[in-house]
Protein backbone atom coordinates (compact mmCIF):
# COMPACT_ATOMS: atom_id res chain seq x y z
CA UNK A 1 0.00 0.00 0.00
CA UNK A 2 1.68 3.50 -0.97
CA UNK A 3 0.38 6.00 1.32
CA UNK A 4 0.73 9.89 -0.76
CA UNK A 5 0.39 12.80 2.44
CA UNK A 6 -0.34 16.33 0.75
CA UNK A 7 -0.72 19.31 3.50
CA UNK A 8 -1.98 22.44 3.17
CA UNK A 9 -0.63 24.93 5.41
CA UNK A 10 0.41 22.75 7.89
CA UNK A 11 4.13 21.40 8.45
CA UNK A 12 4.33 17.34 8.92
CA UNK A 13 6.72 16.34 11.57
CA UNK A 14 8.13 12.52 11.01
CA UNK A 15 6.88 11.42 13.46
CA UNK A 16 2.76 12.11 12.00
CA UNK A 17 4.21 10.82 8.74
CA UNK A 18 4.91 7.54 10.44
CA UNK A 19 1.74 7.69 12.78
CA UNK A 20 -0.26 7.98 9.60
CA UNK A 21 1.61 5.45 7.63
CA UNK A 22 1.21 2.64 10.63
CA UNK A 23 -2.32 3.41 11.48
CA UNK A 24 -3.33 3.15 7.27
CA UNK A 25 -1.32 0.13 7.07
CA UNK A 26 -4.06 -1.58 9.20
CA UNK A 27 -6.36 -0.88 6.14
CA UNK A 28 -3.68 -3.50 4.43
CA UNK A 29 -5.88 -6.28 5.13
CA UNK A 30 -8.44 -5.14 1.97
CA UNK A 31 -6.20 -4.28 -0.80
CA UNK A 32 -2.61 -5.11 -1.93
CA UNK A 33 0.65 -3.58 -2.40
CA UNK A 34 -0.09 -1.28 -5.32
CA UNK A 35 -3.38 0.71 -3.98
CA UNK A 36 -2.57 4.22 -3.77
CA UNK A 37 -3.86 6.05 -0.35
CA UNK A 38 -4.01 9.66 -0.56
CA UNK A 39 -4.25 11.84 2.64
CA UNK A 40 -4.75 15.48 2.52
CA UNK A 41 -3.73 17.45 5.96
CA UNK A 42 -5.05 21.12 6.39
CA UNK A 43 -5.72 23.17 8.90
CA UNK A 44 -9.10 25.10 9.13
CA UNK A 45 -10.52 27.21 11.38
CA UNK A 46 -8.38 26.22 14.50
CA UNK A 47 -9.31 22.49 13.71
CA UNK A 48 -6.57 20.18 12.50
CA UNK A 49 -8.37 18.61 8.93
CA UNK A 50 -7.52 14.76 7.48
CA UNK A 51 -8.72 13.71 4.89
CA UNK A 52 -8.04 9.96 3.29
CA UNK A 53 -9.15 8.89 -0.15
CA UNK A 54 -8.90 5.31 -1.87
CA UNK A 55 -9.40 4.52 -5.50
CA UNK A 56 -9.47 0.66 -6.29
CA UNK A 57 -11.68 -0.69 -9.72
CA UNK A 58 -13.70 2.13 -9.75
CA UNK A 59 -15.14 2.19 -6.00
CA UNK A 60 -13.86 5.44 -4.03
CA UNK A 61 -13.73 4.89 0.12
CA UNK A 62 -13.43 8.01 1.35
CA UNK A 63 -13.26 9.76 4.98
CA UNK A 64 -12.35 13.41 6.84
CA UNK A 65 -12.25 14.75 10.29
CA UNK A 66 -11.99 17.48 11.76
CA UNK A 67 -10.43 17.90 15.13
CA UNK A 68 -7.64 19.52 17.71
CA UNK A 69 -5.20 17.19 17.10
CA UNK A 70 -4.01 15.47 13.67
CA UNK A 71 -3.88 12.16 15.93
CA UNK A 72 -7.12 12.38 16.96
CA UNK A 73 -7.76 12.87 13.23
CA UNK A 74 -6.20 9.92 11.79
CA UNK A 75 -7.85 7.32 14.09
CA UNK A 76 -11.21 8.75 13.14
CA UNK A 77 -10.58 8.88 9.65
CA UNK A 78 -9.01 4.95 9.97
CA UNK A 79 -11.70 3.84 11.87
CA UNK A 80 -14.31 5.57 8.81
CA UNK A 81 -12.74 3.81 6.45
CA UNK A 82 -12.77 0.65 8.15
CA UNK A 83 -16.08 0.57 8.61
CA UNK A 84 -16.78 1.20 4.70
CA UNK A 85 -14.72 -1.28 3.69
CA UNK A 86 -15.80 -3.62 5.92
CA UNK A 87 -19.61 -3.26 4.98
CA UNK A 88 -18.49 -2.72 1.38
CA UNK A 89 -16.89 -6.49 1.57
CA UNK A 90 -19.98 -7.99 3.08
CA UNK A 91 -22.28 -6.87 0.20
CA UNK A 92 -19.64 -8.44 -1.69
CA UNK A 93 -19.30 -11.56 -0.17
CA UNK A 94 -23.38 -12.12 0.49
CA UNK A 95 -23.39 -11.47 -4.09
CA UNK A 96 -20.52 -13.66 -4.62
CA UNK A 97 -20.76 -16.61 -2.08
CA UNK A 98 -18.04 -18.41 -3.75
CA UNK A 99 -15.11 -15.52 -2.46
CA UNK A 100 -14.30 -15.13 0.79
CA UNK A 101 -11.15 -14.27 1.66
CA UNK A 102 -10.16 -12.24 -1.35
CA UNK A 103 -8.97 -8.27 -1.49
CA UNK A 104 -10.86 -6.03 -3.09
CA UNK A 105 -8.60 -5.68 -6.21
CA UNK A 106 -9.26 -9.60 -6.63
CA UNK A 107 -13.42 -9.53 -6.42
CA UNK A 108 -14.62 -10.75 -9.94
CA UNK A 109 -16.46 -8.15 -12.22
CA UNK A 110 -19.87 -7.64 -11.23
CA UNK A 111 -22.18 -10.04 -13.41
CA UNK A 112 -25.76 -7.97 -13.26
CA UNK A 113 -26.23 -5.09 -11.74
CA UNK A 114 -28.16 -4.41 -8.30
CA UNK A 115 -31.65 -2.51 -9.42
CA UNK A 116 -31.85 0.45 -8.23
CA UNK A 117 -35.17 1.84 -7.66
CA UNK A 118 -36.20 5.36 -8.11
CA UNK A 119 -38.57 6.50 -6.09
CA UNK A 120 -39.25 9.96 -7.50
CA UNK A 121 -38.42 11.42 -10.89
CA UNK A 122 -38.51 15.59 -11.45
CA UNK A 123 -38.46 17.10 -14.84
CA UNK A 124 -37.81 20.60 -14.92
CA UNK A 125 -36.64 23.34 -17.58
CA UNK A 126 -33.48 24.67 -16.84
CA UNK A 127 -33.14 28.22 -17.06
CA UNK A 128 -29.91 30.38 -18.02
CA UNK A 129 -28.69 32.61 -15.06
CA UNK A 130 -25.54 33.42 -13.56
CA UNK A 131 -23.74 31.87 -11.01
CA UNK A 132 -24.69 34.24 -8.31
CA UNK A 133 -28.62 34.10 -9.53
CA UNK A 134 -28.38 30.48 -8.86
CA UNK A 135 -27.01 30.64 -5.31
CA UNK A 136 -29.58 33.32 -4.98
CA UNK A 137 -32.40 30.54 -5.91
CA UNK A 138 -30.90 27.85 -4.11
CA UNK A 139 -31.32 29.97 -0.75
CA UNK A 140 -34.50 31.14 -1.35
CA UNK A 141 -35.97 27.10 -2.06
CA UNK A 142 -33.82 26.22 0.76
CA UNK A 143 -32.50 23.66 -0.83
CA UNK A 144 -28.67 22.33 -0.45
CA UNK A 145 -28.05 22.61 -4.25
CA UNK A 146 -29.55 23.85 -7.49
CA UNK A 147 -29.05 22.68 -11.45
CA UNK A 148 -29.03 25.81 -14.11
CA UNK A 149 -27.53 26.61 -17.11
CA UNK A 150 -24.89 29.02 -16.96
CA UNK A 151 -25.63 31.87 -19.34
CA UNK A 152 -21.95 32.81 -19.51
CA UNK A 153 -20.55 29.29 -19.84
CA UNK A 154 -23.66 28.11 -21.84
CA UNK A 155 -23.42 24.41 -19.67
CA UNK A 156 -25.21 22.94 -17.56
CA UNK A 157 -23.65 23.46 -13.59
CA UNK A 158 -24.71 22.81 -10.33
CA UNK A 159 -24.17 24.54 -7.03
CA UNK A 160 -24.22 23.67 -3.49
CA UNK A 161 -23.83 24.48 -0.15
CA UNK A 162 -20.82 23.40 1.46
CA UNK A 163 -20.92 21.94 5.23
CA UNK A 164 -18.14 25.33 5.85
CA UNK A 165 -21.16 27.46 4.47
CA UNK A 166 -19.79 28.55 1.27
CA UNK A 167 -20.72 27.32 -1.51
CA UNK A 168 -19.22 24.90 -4.16
CA UNK A 169 -19.74 25.07 -8.28
CA UNK A 170 -19.96 21.86 -10.47
CA UNK A 171 -19.21 22.76 -14.01
CA UNK A 172 -20.21 19.54 -16.88
CA UNK A 173 -17.98 19.78 -19.64
CA UNK A 174 -18.87 17.01 -22.85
Amino acid sequence: MKIIITSKNVNTSDHLKETIEKKMGKLSKYFSDDIAVNVMLSQEKNLDKIEATIKVRGMYFRAEDKSDDFFDGIDNVVDKLSTQMSRFKGKLQRKHKDYNEFKFEDWPEPEEEEEINIVRKKRFELEPMTVDEAIIQMEMLEHTFFVFLNMETDSVNVVYKRDDNNYGLLETTY
